[in-house]
């Protein structure tokens, strides 16, 4: 709930995938923002009936609809979606815009930013409201520094990471009004124009298991695996995590790109990593340094991820995971 800091603002959170569901981001970004003021939610397609719904569960009373118009105008263009939350922050009059921290959005808000002479936060860890304005929280230099930023303009863009807060539903569901908003993109933002889009399948193969990126838990394997990734898949199975790997892994082939934690690969930031078999290579560390919570599994009791981990299990993997899975899932039963 609002308190007196935050009453009278006006916070935009950008949905990514409207048409289908809310993802966990979206749900955290929701959460954030009611403490931070009056909640509008924008859309760049039309959404589904589950998430106006949703929506209504976190106390969201209006939904903003971007109609582009134009033939060549295409949500999945970076210049054009940008434009399109222009429209709407001039709509709204809004003072906050928050968006999931993906490759995409970090260039639609630097792009919003820079159009409407906004401040902008990347992958904060923390939103909230202080004597100079918004403040968001960071984690740089590889997760070695927490430092805090505050944004002195009229309006505030922040990118926010995954797992910065658990998302929770407001205490009482409102009804969502759909409103919609026709914005012609300008030449310049429809002067690249989107030939095809391939979604390719989750590098999981289907499994279920929760995007790398965003997963609140994560199991992740290296060298020490010797190729053999049952173990890992196993416990993350178990705790309803995803599967990472070091480069070294990725290099061998035996796990996909998508997959790979660290300065090259994907940066993630859960509430728990476990990293089974991994020395802790300043590489693979810059990528997954900001967990909350790091767990550390390795036959090698001098090896330098123990000097980071919160826990450390000095033992075969083959033995630990699965002995870890067993015990995880008999207490979910």
């Amino acid at each position: 709930m609002a308190d007196s800091t935050t009453a009278g603002r006006t916070v935009l959170v950008v949905l990514d995938t409207p048409d289908r569901e809310l993802r966990s981001p979206a749900r955290e970004l929701l959460t954030i923002a009611r403490d931070l003021g009056e909640v509008i939610a924008v859309a760049l397609t039309e959404p589904s009936a589950q998430t106006v719904a949703e929506l209504g569960a976190y106390g969201v009373r209006q939904l903003l609809v971007t109609d582009l118009l134009g033939d060549e105008a295409d949500s999945h263009l970076t210049p054009v979606a940008a434009e399109a939350l222009v429209a709407a922050v001039t709509t709204t009059a809004a003072d906050v815009v928050l968006l999931s921290s993906s490759f995409v959005n970090r260039e639609i808000g630097a792009r919003l930013a820079y159009a409407v002479g906004a401040g902008l936060i990347l992958d904060a860890s923390a939103v909230s409201v202080g004597e100079h304005g918004v403040v968001g929280d960071k984690r740089v230099f590889a997760g070695t520094w927490d430092i805090t930023c505050a944004v002195t303009t009229p309006l505030a863009v922040v990118t926010v990471r995954a797992n910065a807060v658990v998302a929770s539903p407001a205490p009482e569901a409102v009804e969502t009004e759909v409103d919609h908003l026709e914005v012609r993109p300008s030449d310049s933002a429809t002067s690249a124009v989107l030939v095809s889009r391939t979604e390719h399948a989750p590098a999981d193969g289907g499994s279920g298991r929760p995007a790398l990126a965003e997963a609140a838990y994560v199991v992740a394997g290296g060298r020490g695996t010797l190729g053999d990734f049952g173990p890992v898949e196993d416990l993350a199975d178990a705790l309803g995590a995803a599967v990472g790997a070091t480069r070294d892994a990725v290099d061998e082939g035996w796990v996909t790109h998508d997959a790979q934690i660290g300065q090259t690969g994907v940066t993630i930031a859960p509430r728990v990593y476990i990293g089974a078999g991994i020395s802790g290579a300043p590489h693979h560390r810059g990528g997954m340094q900001a967990s909350s919570v790091i767990i550390a599994v390795n036959n090698d009791p001098d090896s330098p991820i123990f000097e980071i981990a919160d826990f450390g299990v000095v033992g075969d993997l083959a033995d630990v995971l699965p002995q870890a899975a067993q015990a995880i899932r008999a207490h979910k039963g």
